[in-house]
């Protein structure tokens, strides 16, 4: 394998009918490059990962929601040695009730699928909660020196990217992240305008697991970010910044809403310094009234 891998012909295994499902030839690709000796997948969907393993003498446990194993709530059967996971896209793909049918899985297993179906989050924040959480369930179960593979890729709603990648935790080693191309996708159909860039790829992303009692976990985080409250904006960032989301201002406004934060703990002479940096660049415009304004070039 490359840290770019490509399968214009899926291969064999699993059912090409199901929607979301990979290439097998990457489950192939990944029992050779790593020499696996074995490989669950505990969201197997329609069965590639099985169906190859199955063929490369390859032991696991394949399990999913449409199978009657709930990864939230119940436990792993198995301490695995590798984990091959390729979860829901958000909600781009809904399966229980769409790809399969939820009332026959309730009817033989007594579980209600739509309670823990990742793809049903209500909201991009609840499914990287829900994400993560699976996430450091199927890690904290791997055997010590055993991988983990996940499968991810990025969904983009109303000009905005939700990327797996950026939100998922990353617990243990990050030995490696494989991108890989897609193929036969709608975007490659499809013939767009303006700004938008198709997704035509997916990550791979790599995990080893060193230590078997603690190991290292990187967990991204979110927050409101102030310029006014920020080391590393400048006063002209700041004063750009009021301008442009408040329009025209008086300098007694400015000030107002400059007083109180961080950047003026510091300066006791802060009032003075807003002044110089309103008169010193040309982006600051004064009319005869006092109003100050930001003039974008």
């Amino acid at each position: 394998m490359e840290s770019v891998v490509s399968y214009p012909d899926r291969g064999h295994g699993g059912r090409s009918t199901y929607r979301g499902n990979c290439s097998p030839l990457l489950i192939e690709d990944l029992i050779q490059q790593y020499r696996l000796p074995y490989l669950s997948d505990y969201m197997v969907g329609s069965g590639t990962t099985e169906d190859v393993c199955r063929a490369k003498g390859v032991p696991g446990s394949f399990l999913d929601l449409n199978r009657g194993f709930d990864l939230v709530e119940m436990d792993i059967p198995d301490i695995p040695r590798n984990i091959f996971w390729h979860p829901p896209y958000g909600s781009m793909i809904i399966y229980s009730g769409e790809q399969y049918s939820a009332e026959e899985v309730l009817h033989r297993y007594g579980i209600d699928p739509k309670k823990n179906d990742l793809s049903r989050c209500k909201d991009w924040a609840e499914f990287v909660d829900m994400m993560n959480y699976c996430m450091m369930k199927q890690f904290a179960a791997l055997e010590r020196g055993g991988r983990m593979f996940t499968l991810m890729g990025d969904m983009k709603k109303k000009g905005t990217l939700y990327s797996m990648l950026a939100d998922i935790v990353k617990p243990g080693t990050l030995e490696q992240i494989i991108i890989k191309m897609q193929h036969n996708c709608v975007s490659s159909r499809t013939t767009y305008s303006g700004k938008f860039v198709p997704i035509v790829h997916e990550y791979l992303m790599v995990l080893r697991k060193d230590a078997a009692l603690m190991f290292p976990v990187s967990l991204p985080r979110r927050y409101d970010y102030d310029v006014r409250d920020s080391k590393a904006g400048t006063w002209r960032d700041v004063l750009v910044s009021i301008l442009s989301d408040k329009g025209r201002l008086p300098l007694s406004e400015i000030y107002r809403m400059v007083d109180g934060h961080k950047r003026t703990y510091s300066n006791q002479h802060w009032r003075e310094k807003v002044r110089q940096t309103l008169q010193m660049y040309p982006c600051f415009r004064s009319d005869t009234q006092g109003i100050w304004a930001y003039a974008a070039a």
